[in-house]
Order: C-alpha cells, then sequence, then structure tokens
C-alpha cells in the first residue's frame, strides 16, 4: 500500500486532499503539489481512523496542536477524555497523548476511539514506563527491540504522527558537553534518550536504526515528527551550538524519509527571546528543506508561570508570522502542574489566536475576511453577530450579559459616550452637507 506522499507524488488526488483542500480554499492539485514537495504534511495513518483530517504546512492555516495525557501522580483516564473534548470544542486540530501515569495502552485506545482529529504520541515515554514498572528496570536498561516494539504497536493502533528524537546523536552531546546550559535538557524524550546513550555508551537507536524506522513509518503511513531533544528550556540557551547541529542533523534525516516515501513535519524550540524567533524559523526551513515547523510556543520570556500560555501565544504568533506552520499549545499550568479542563480551554484559545493573528500576515484564505466581519459589526454596534464571529462565543456573551444592556445599546464601559454612536451620528450629518 503506497503512502500519501507516495501517492502525491505520483500524480494522485486522495479523498482526503480534496476534503483539505476545501478547508483551505484552494485546489486538491495546490494540495497534492505541496504535500509532493513535502512542504505540508496530511498526517493520517492507513487506518483510517481520523475523520477530520487536516494538512499542515506551507501556505495554509496555521494549525493548532492540544496536548493531554496522565501523569503517574494523577492517572485519571475520565479527566483526560474531558479535556480531549474541550480540547475539540474550542477548535484544536489535532491532539497529543502525551500520558506516563496507569494503563498507557488503555488510556491511548480510548482516546483514539473519540479523536476524529489526528492523534500524536511520543513513544519513547511508553517504552521508558514499561521498562520501570512492567519489567522492573530502569530507563537505561530499555533493550532497542522494546523501543521499537512500542512504535509499531502504537503505529499499528492508529497514531497518526509520532516524536521521535532521533538528532540527539553523540555529535551533539559533545556539544552539548563544550556548551554549558542553564538548563540543559528539558525534552523529556530527548533526557530518555541521553540517558540511555551515556549509560550504554552507545549511539541513539533511533538515529542509528532510522531505516527500521521509516518502515514502520512507511508501513502504517506515519508522519515523522522529528523531535527536538535538545531545543532550549530557557531563553538564556537558545540558539547554542548543540540545538543547530540537532537542527543539522533532522535536516539530513528529512531527505532520508522523503525518499522512502514518510512524511515528516519538525519540531522546534520552546524558549526563545523575541528578537530570535524569526531567525530560528528561517532557519530551520532552510535546513530542513521547507519541511513543515511544529513549535512548542515558542516562549520569549521565562517568568510567566500561571500566564505562559500568554506568553506563548506571542511567541506563537511571531514564529507563525515568519513561517511556522503548526502550534502546540501551552496552558495557565506550564511549568506547574498537569492541567486542568478549564486550562486546556484557555490554552487552545490563546493559542488559536497566535495562530489567526499569523494568518493575517501570512494572507491565509478567509483569515482578513474574519476579522472585517467583526469589523462591520462593530460598527453596526450588532452584539449577536459580534458574538458569533468571536473565538469563543462563550465567553463573548457571558461577558455581555454580565455588564447589563445600556438604553444607547453599546457596552457599560462607554454608554451613551460610546465612540461609535457619537461618530455615526456626526457622520449623517457630514453627509447631509456633502
Amino acid at each position: 500500500m503506497k503512502t500519501i506522499l507516495e501517492l502525491a507524488k505520483e500524480g494522485k488526488i486522495t479523498k482526503d486532499m480534496k476534503i483539505c483542500a476545501t478547508q483551505e480554499g484552494i485546489t486538491p492539485e495546490e494540495l497534492r503539489e505541496k504535500i509532493a514537495r513535502g512542504e505540508v504534511v496530511l498526517c493520517k495513518n492507513k487506518s483510517a481512523l481520523v475523520t477530520k483530517p487536516c494538512a499542515i504546512g506551507k501556505g495554509l492555516r496555521t494549525k493548532v496542536n492540544v496536548n493531554i495525557g496522565t501523569s503517574k501522580d494523577r492517572p485519571n483516564l475520565e479527566e483526560e477524555l474531558k479535556k480531549l473534548e474541550v480540547a475539540l470544542k474550542y477548535g484544536a486540530d489535532t491532539i497529543m497523548d502525551l500520558s506516563t501515569g496507569g494503563d498507557l495502552t488503555e488510556i491511548r485506545q480510548a482516546i483514539r476511539e473519540r479523536c476524529p482529529v489526528p492523534l500524536g504520541t511520543v513513544p519513547i515515554y511508553q517504552a521508558g514506563v514499561e521498562a520501570v514498572e512492567k519489567h522492573h528496570k530502569s530507563i537505561v536498561e530499555m533493550s532497542v527491540s522494546e523501543i521499537f516494539k512500542v512504535i509499531e504497536k502504537q503505529a499499528e493502533e492508529g497514531v497518526d504522527f509520532m516524536t521521535v528524537h532521533c538528532g540527539v546523536t553523540r555529535e551533539v552531546i559533545e556539544r552539548l558537553k563544550n556548551k554549558e546550559r542553564v538548563l540543559g535538557i528539558v525534552s523529556r524524550g530527548g533526557s530518555f534518550i541521553l540517558e540511555w546513550m551515556i549509560y550504554n555508551n552507545k549511539e541513539n537507536p533511533l538515529y542509528e536504526y532510522f531505516d527500521e524506522l521509516l518502515e514502520i513509518a512507511h508501513e502504517y503511513d506515519v508522519t515523522l515528527s522529528l523531535g527536538d531533544g535538545i531545543r532550549p528550556g530557557c531563553i538564556a540557551d537558545a540558539t547554542d551550538a548543540p540545538q543547530i547541529q540537532e537542527l543539522i542533523i533532522l535536516g539530513e534525516l528529512t531527505l532520508r524519509a522523503w525518499e522512502k516515501g514518510v512524511q515528516v513535519m519538525i519540531e522546534g524550540p520552546g524558549h526563545v527571546p523575541l528578537d530570535q524567533i524569526e531567525a530560528n524559523v528561517k532557519l530551520q526551513k532552510r535546513l530542513c528543506h521547507g519541511a513543515p515547523f511544529y513549535v512548542l510556543g515558542p516562549l520569549p520570556t521565562d517568568i510567566a508561570p500561571g500566564y505562559d500560555h500568554i506568553a506563548a501565544a506571542i511567541g506563537g504568533a511571531i514564529s507563525a508570522s515568519a513561517g511556522a506552520d503548526f502550534l502546540c499549545f501551552l496552558t495557565p499550568a506550564e511549568h506547574l502542574r498537569l492541567p486542568t479542563v478549564d486550562d486546556v480551554k484557555e490554552g487552545v484559545i490563546a493559542a488559536r489566536i497566535a495562530a489567526h493573528v499569523a494568518d493575517l500576515v501570512k494572507g491565509v484564505k478567509g483569515a482578513w475576511e474574519w476579522d472585517l466581519e467583526m469589523a462591520k459589526a462593530r460598527a453596526a454596534l450588532d452584539w449577536k453577530k459580534q458574538i458569533e464571529l468571536a473565538i469563543d462565543p462563550e465567553k463573548a456573551k457571558a461577558y455581555r450579559k454580565q455588564g447589563g444592556a445600556s438604553k444607547s445599546k453599546a457596552c457599560t464601559m462607554c454608554g451613551e459616550y460610546c465612540a461609535i454612536k457619537i461618530f455615526d451620528e456626526a457622520y449623517k450629518i457630514i453627509r447631509k452637507k456633502v
């Protein structure tokens, strides 16, 4: 069975390509060409469990991913299913299950059954957890075969895209040794791989056996999200030699994946000063041959615990306007605890605002028109329409109701002194005199 990438290269347009092209306001042929060039990925496992496919990449609407999943301290499946429901309700384009507590297979399968959009995972999490919980070993005692069994199992169950930290190589570790970082490695998957490599004095198995990884990805048509295991965890560590060296390696692996018919996207940095964000995006696009860029935030400051969804929205808007294609949401709970259902909603909305802000700059079809319709509704003091057009209609409606209705139909901020109302009255007089 041929993969989506192989079909696109052969000039064939699939049903999912047609669906996604319609969503994006472009022709199916335009989308096919973008997929064939590797500029766009259409994440969908061959098992076809996704009923709401989406395409991610150049020239398309900026997409938003939502992370959910249990922890060892809170292995509550029902709570994660509620988060899934909220994430989908408020516009998540994809979901990632990052569970590390409880029965990971049961949790993933339950999420998969209820998830109509592409589902992603980080297989090394389950491999590491099972080494400790099931086999009574440490993470460093995982065997290569155990890691790959988990990858194949998740692919067989219908996971659409996987984060694999293939770029954490011995070469990168040498650069890391020569550069003293404030926060070392903050990627959980990256730290699992690094510890395994150091303890066993071996190369990263995901890099050494990349061809075997590609075979699994090809068989199930899984998109590889090449993870940034050396991403900076604070702005002081941003854009250093280890981070760039990993990116160079990911660029090389991208070409190998495309050659084998496997779709690829690249994961980007987490903490980056504002003035370095655009450079990071452009560097990734150059080194990774235009592959879609998936960024965590990024966070342009380290001092916003409790408000990291806002900090991430700032960084996300700038990175997406510079060419990043895919934003991973952050919640107010980032760096503090496992997020609640309410935290997930706040994070989704913040990330979607950032994505839309960037789409206005990118000239994505429909973005400008949305804002224009809102402006017209405001000019007409049409509150019903304004609420309908809001990115979070429920919150807008609640605020409007709490404010009470004024005699002038304006809001309670200005009331009779509403600038729009006053201008309308003055403009009527001006027009009569013309």
